[in-house]
């Protein structure tokens, strides 16, 4: 599939898939100077590019596993959703949720880009649904 990228900040890096199965890009930051998160913070980091994804496509962000397993650090909005028709500068909502304060270096890949099919539903409205064996069960109904 072809997407098309344009660095919004002349030293961004583009994003890249790390190996050949590999399902998301890794994204990089596009900073001047490091940036430090203290634990509880949360900060819109750049990626320097801005993309456009196919009519039909949407490209979810998601968290690298290494930094939230080692340090804490998470996307709030995860996954996030770049939608077809959003032009501007990617940005990267990342939180600290560990106990240390986390450095952000220039180019530090810091979450992965999914490239998805999206369906749309057609809504209806009714005055009841139709019953299933879970009902209004949820939160944990069916155990830990």
């Amino acid at each position: 599939m072809r997407i098309l990228v344009k660095r919004v900040r002349p030293h961004a890096r583009l994003p890249e898939y790390m190996s050949p199965q590999a399902s998301g890009m890794d994204l990089y930051c596009s900073l001047d100077a490091p940036i430090t998160l203290q634990p509880g913070e949360r900060a819109a980091i750049p990626t320097g590019i801005s993309v456009a994804i196919p009519q039909g496509w949407e490209l979810q962000i998601r968290p690298r596993s290494g930094l939230a397993l080692r340090h804490g650090i998470t996307l709030l909005n995860s996954p996030g959703t770049i939608d077809a028709d959003y032009r501007g500068e990617i940005h990267l909502i990342l939180a600290n949720l560990g106990n240390t304060p986390f450095t952000i270096e220039p180019f530090m890949r810091l979450a992965q880009a999914v490239v998805t099919p999206v369906v749309r539903g057609r809504l209806e409205e009714v005055e009841e649904l139709p019953p299933s064996p879970r009902g209004e069960g949820g939160f944990g109904h069916t155990g830990l």
